[in-house]
């Protein structure tokens, strides 16, 4: 079996020869080269943009029976050319590190985080207003690896949680309600979570009817993609008050240029897209590969399917 790797990551290939098997690696170059040698292979690991040009690498390939994308998202992946490759990504690798910011912005909002740290005599002491997680409803839209990593996390703080998911179902945990309509999770929630693929079908999900339609005075949470979110009607319902918060781990454009209105708007929390970093991140981020090449060894199905047809 022949794997390609681009990027190289330090230690994978001597990793990969330790299964056996026969496995034979290749570095690909990330150069305009690649486009002029056709390169025969059964795997590919790549990341969901590409070290390089990610469309001449697919092109230039031969022979792939399997892509593994090192990442967890793949709404920038050129899904059109798969062909009869079967593609996976590290689905839940980022969950835990991810829930446990999550949490904190939820805990930050309701503990009054950090206005409420003093660093002179206050006003008064022994007095404050402050909320908590108890009995809140916590809105879930996208139930998959991270929400449902929220979701056990929200229960062991006696939270009420209903999720939404693209098709209505049985609940997979107990204590998760799902509803059938994200407008019933929107007029219930304290705290909604976008934690779902952006798709065709998700971009513009959370617009001015969606947020006109959320609880008064709710929090809303992205750890998603920013295409979900209409950032200029995001704008409107926090400045009026419809909405008390958001805490935001993605935004449009990334980077945020300097001076723009989110920086300054002082009912958002706003982190660079690190909601994902956590201890030993590219041991984690391999995991699910290492895991899939011995099952594609084996002949066994592989994790972390993508479907390429609804583009997650």
């Amino acid at each position: 079996m022949r794997i390609a790797l681009q990027p190289n990551i330090p230690g994978l290939v001597d990793q990969l020869q330790a299964l056996g098997h026969g496995i034979e690696v290749l570095i690909v170059p990330s150069d305009a080269s690649l486009a002029q040698q056709p390169l025969a292979a059964d795997v590919l690991l790549c990341t969901a943009t590409g070290s390089g040009d990610l469309p001449s690498l697919l092109s230039a390939c031969r022979g792939l029976r399997w892509i593994h994308v090192l990442g967890t998202g793949i709404d920038n992946f050129p899904l059109s050319l798969v062909g009869d490759a079967v593609l996976t990504c590290s689905r839940g690798a980022t969950a835990t590190p991810m829930a446990e910011w999550v949490l904190a912005m939820m805990l930050c909002h309701e503990k009054q985080l950090p206005t409420r740290w003093i660093n002179e005599p206050p006003e008064a002491w022994y007095l404050a207003d402050l909320g908590c997680l108890e009995q809140k409803n916590l809105g879930l839209v996208g139930l998959g690896a991270i929400g449902e990593a929220v979701a056990r996390r929200a229960l062991a703080f006696d939270m009420q949680v209903i999720a939404k998911v693209r098709s209505y179902r049985d609940s997979p945990l107990t204590g998760v309600q799902l509803v059938e309509h994200l407008t019933e999770l929107l007029q219930a929630a304290d705290h909604v979570v976008l934690a779902l693929p952006a798709t065709p079908a998700s971009r513009g999900l959370i617009d001015a009817q969606a947020l006109a339609t959320m609880k008064p005075g709710a929090h809303l949470i992205n750890v998603s993609r920013a295409a979900l979110v209409d950032q200029d009607a995001l704008r409107l319902a926090l400045d009026s008050g419809q909405l008390a918060r958001a805490s935001l781990d993605v935004v449009d454009p990334e980077p945020l240029p300097a001076g723009h209105w989110i920086y300054g708007h002082p009912k958002i929390r706003l982190s660079a897209h690190v909601s994902w970093s956590g201890p030993n991140m590219a041991q984690r981020l391999l995991a699910p590969f290492i895991a899939n090449v011995q099952a594609f060894i084996r002949g066994e199905p592989l994790q972390g399917l993508v479907d390429t047809q609804a583009g997650y």
